[in-house]
């Protein structure tokens, strides 16, 4: 039985943008010389929005929040099997404004850079593998 075509093209559009957030990372991560402050907030964003695809596909209403523990609270309220990736992925969530803004350090190591966009090809990968195919990008 097919699904309501709203339905996958909103939770394709979530997954689109985060995808686009993982691909950004993954430039700016191998510019000369890397912005590793960009790559950090597109990897919380990538992770956000993968998360928000989820809930968008079970039709749970979410709040505007960066924050990764209280959106991810949800996703495992309708997968329990997403509770240690989201464990690990939830620190991303300082990355929505740390080294953003003047007085914080420039930028992160490049092994904490690295380590982010793993973290969030991993939600990325593990929302999608608990979605339809026709909802993927």
């Amino acid at each position: 039985m097919p699904h309501d075509p709203a339905l996958v093209q909103d939770t394709r559009a979530w997954l689109t943008r985060a995808q686009r957030d993982l691909q950004v990372a993954e430039h700016d991560m191998n510019a000369a010389p890397p912005f590793l402050d960009a790559v950090v907030f597109h990897c919380q964003q990538a992770a956000e929005k993968a998360l928000k695809a989820l809930l968008a596909w079970h039709d749970v209403p979410f709040r505007k929040t960066h924050d990764l523990a209280k959106i991810g609270e949800a996703c495992v309220k309708i997968d329990a099997t997403l509770q240690e990736v989201i464990d690990r992925a939830s620190p991303l969530t300082e990355y929505a404004w740390k080294y953003r803004y003047p007085g914080e350090r420039a930028e992160p190591p490049r092994a904490e850079a690295e380590e982010a966009l793993a973290l969030a090809r991993e939600v990325y990968a593990a929302i999608l593998a608990r979605l339809p195919g026709e909802a993927a990008p």
